[in-house]
């Protein structure tokens, strides 16, 4: 008999050519990988051997080339008609009895399950192991197949779903000869994540390349739902180097809605095995995984990654019956880890609008066109060239289309679906999980689609200007001195990290607080003394979090050991909250704690809050946070700092309230930077150096304190310049005493951002970094390696 079934335990990497990538993999994994406590379901995988002799003893081959030779696939009706064609031709021809007979003997000798078992059918093509290629969602899965029929029903529709019309047009536009592509099918014992959960886990930053990193996402219920794009996932990101050093390892949670999810039926009939029902409350209010699955699953990742040598893309299930994780699936990741790492590509929107939406951002890239909203197959051939496609969600096969769009915006879905998949590998900025795209954005409408803001892309109305740069770091030129960057938002943090730099001079964590937390302090550790309208939305955003004051706690530390793992290995200097009085009174139950003052900018803030009674336990729940992730987590890259520190007094006190709280200068090599902004911080530079390692010149509110400017103002902001010769005074002398006492000197404002000819003179005055936005890196980098100050 020939080779037309292979046991799983049978394959490796060697049977490429028979089995194609998946079941090559799965094989591989269940060979090797054992001892590495990578558990995958038992099975069997048909060959190409089978597949192509199941064409050819009917003649199908032939038909089917002669078909699709003369087929245009930009002509939609043609490709769905000529698709349709193939696939009931493959349904109505009998498998040839050598086949037929070795599925049966083999279903009915898998170890413990027998011909009337519960099994997922997958598919496994042969020409997805090119680099270069995705095949993303092109062939059919079906899951919960029981009974010798249903089982061969399933195996000839996934063969018939290698004619589907995205599968039809995507080897088109890649040259992909149809006849080089045979498949083979993975069966395998069905994993009850029906009782527990699953989803996709990625080896690295699906949106960024950045490599250090695991990406989960993970629903309950089956895991279709999460590559269809129907549901909106938890999400998990992972830190490789934290993993490995054994300790907390876990970067960021986002706690997704989770809607729905998938669960077996009753039925085993093949399109009816599965069936999708309404989560409850407390499944949306919670996350599918805890910290320990999380921290399991990624070690797995990464045993599956150093193995094959490359990033990994995997689909994983947690079995609710013995709480066992299953790797289901693996394969190479290629639309991002196969992209050039020496060309970095920005983005910059050049103004604002009203926003119309916002959902996951997939791509860092920006584009603008006319709403098309698409709620049915028909009316794709409505879809002209740059148009933004709006939708519940997308289905892979409209991919012939997909290519045209300048975007693509959907109610539902993550950013590890088909849809997102394709996007990525077209180049497409797509918006995904929003929720009401399909409400609020009309037909004909024009719209920009951004994704150039990190995690959250957002609709604007109206086509807005933006620039597009490409530039290559490879050969950067030579610098004195470090370049540094001030980031203020952790979702681009991996970005980032591409650009040529030093390490991060100024992180601020009022935008974690701001967008990853939106509640004050005070509010959260007295939750209960809320009113109720305060007490339910700060029960709605601390879901998933065993306390409120844990959430904030936790919600610090992701922000923070984001920009720590992005940047490990270099200084990430992170700024103690600096928010104003009528800043933090716009925090959720922020009111009641906060005065009115008549000039925040120069009220309540810094260091004098800290050590104030009125807000010491908010600053602890702060020290909490940094001290987890030196210490638990390991980023003593780590370095803080304290702004607005007004005399010598306060800096004496704030020193010891930090130490009180764990964060001693020195120990585990902490450094305490103090943010140089006031005139008396320069006038009196020698004595403040003596309680910190070094200074951070905030050059924007020296400016407006030097000058007696309020930078609110738009009556005197025409005065506004960090290049007047009294601020040169007062950078000189914190500069000069900087290097007396042999500590560090960095300036982190907007001045050499915005004036490379300020960045070139305290270049001049022996400035140790620049740290400038991220946008003005690349520019300054090159106007300042020329030595020319303009």
């Amino acid at each position: 008999m020939k080779d037309y079934i292979l046991e799983f335990n049978q394959l490796g990497m060697e049977h490429l050519d028979q089995v194609g990538s998946k079941n090559a993999y799965h094989g591989e994994m269940h060979r090797a990988l054992s001892t590495a406590g990578v558990t995958v379901p038992p099975g069997f995988a048909t060959t190409a051997e089978a597949y192509r002799d199941f064409l050819s003893q009917s003649g199908l081959d032939s038909q089917i080339n002669k078909l699709l030779g003369s087929l245009d696939v930009e002509n939609l009706q043609s490709l769905s008609e000529a698709g349709n064609c193939i696939r009931q031709w493959i349904l109505e021809t009998p498998f040839q009895p050598e086949l037929d007979q070795a599925i049966s003997e083999a279903l009915q000798s898998l170890p413990g399950l027998g011909l009337d078992a519960a099994v997922a059918v997958r598919s496994s093509a042969l020409a997805e192991d090119i680099p270069e290629a995705s095949f993303a969602g092109q062939q059919e899965t079906y899951l919960n197949i029981s009974g010798l029929e249903n089982v061969k029903q399933a195996i000839k529709q996934v063969f018939a779903s290698l004619f589907n019309d995205r599968a039809i047009a995507y080897r088109v536009h890649r040259a992909i000869p149809h006849s080089d592509v045979a498949l083979s099918v993975g069966i395998q014992r069905m994993v009850r994540s029906e009782t527990g959960s699953s989803g996709v886990m990625h080896t690295l930053d699906t949106e960024s390349g950045f490599q250090n990193l695991i990406f989960i996402h993970a629903v309950y219920g089956l895991a279709e739902p999460v590559i269809q794009g129907r549901v909106n996932p938890d999400e998990f990101y992972v830190s490789k180097p934290a993993l490995q050093a054994g300790g907390p390892a876990i970067l960021r949670r986002n706690l997704g809605s989770k809607t729905i999810k998938m669960v077996h039926s009753e039925q085993s009939c093949v399109e009816d095995s599965v069936t999708t029902v309404k989560s409850s409350p407390e499944e949306r209010r919670s996350f599918c995984l805890n910290d320990a699955e999380v921290t399991r699953l990624a070690q797995l990742g990464q045993a599956i990654e150093s193995h094959f040598d490359t990033p990994m893309e995997i689909e994983w299930a947690k079995d609710g019956d013995d709480d066992q994780l299953y790797i289901l699936q693996a394969r190479p990741e290629h639309v991002k880890s196969s992209g050039s790492s020496q060309v970095v590509e920005r983005y910059l929107l050049k103004e604002t609008g009203r926003v119309l939406t916002e959902g996951r951002s997939v791509g860092q890239k920006i584009g603008s066109g006319v709403v098309r909203v698409i709620r049915d197959r028909d009316e794709l051939g409505d879809i002209r060239p740059g148009d933004v496609l709006v939708s519940d969600m997308t289905d892979p096969e409209w991919e012939p289309v997909m290519r045209r769009l300048s975007g693509i915006i959907t109610n539902r879905g993550g950013r590890t679906c088909h849809a997102a998949i394709i996007a990525r590998e077209l180049g497409i900025p797509a918006i995904v999980g929003c929720g009401d795209a399909t409400d609020v954005l009309n037909e004909g409408d024009m719209v920009t689609v951004s994704c150039a803001e990190g995690d959250t892309g957002i609709c604007y109305q109206g086509r807005l200007d933006f620039e597009h740069h490409s530039s290559r770091v490879d050969a950067m030129p030579k610098l004195p001195f470090n370049m540094m960057m001030n980031i203020a938002n952790p979702d681009r943090a991996f970005d980032f990290q591409a650009l040529p730099n030093a390490g991060v001079g100024l992180a601020r964590l009022e935008f974690i607080i701001t967008r990853m937390i939106g509640v004050h302090p005070k509010a959260l550790i007295h939750h209960q003394d809320q009113s109720p309208e305060v007490h339910r939305a700060i029960a709605l955003r601390s879901a998933g979090y065993q306390s409120p004051e844990t959430f904030y706690i936790e919600k610090l530390v992701e922000g923070v050991a984001t920009l720590a793992a992005a940047f490990d290995g270099k200084p990430v200097i992170v700024r103690l909250s600096d928010f104003k009085s009528n800043e933090y009174s716009n925090l959720i139950g922020g009111r009641q704690y906060e005065l009115n003052e008549e000039n925040p900018m120069l009220g309540f803030r810094g260091a004098s809050r800290y050590i104030s009674e009125s807000f010491r336990e908010c600053f602890e729940l702060e020290c909490r946070a940094m001290k987890k992730v030196r210490d638990e987590m390991g980023f003593t890259n780590v370095q803080l700092m304290v702004p607005f520190v007004r005399t010598l007094g306060e800096a004496e006190q704030v020193v010891n309230l930090l130490e009180a709280n764990g964060l001693k200068r020195g120990d585990n090599g902490l450094k305490l930077i103090m943010m140089c902004e006031l005139p008396s911080n320069a006038l009196l530079a020698d004595q403040f150096l003596e309680y910190f390692d070094g200074f951070s010149i905030g050059s924007n509110d020296l400016t407006q304190l030097a000058l007696g400017l309020d930078r609110d103002s738009g009556v005197v902001a025409h005065l506004f310049d960090e290049r007047d010769e009294a601020v040169k005074a007062l950078l000189a002398m914190a500069i000069q005493a900087c290097k007396r006492a042999d500590k560090y000197v960095g300036i982190c404002g907007q001045g050499p951002s915005d004036y490379p000819d300020l960045a070139q003179w305290l270049v001049e005055q022996g400035v140790d970094s620049l740290s400038l936005n991220p946008d003005s890196v690349l520019d300054t980098w090159f106007f300042l390696s020329e030595g020319d100050p303009g």
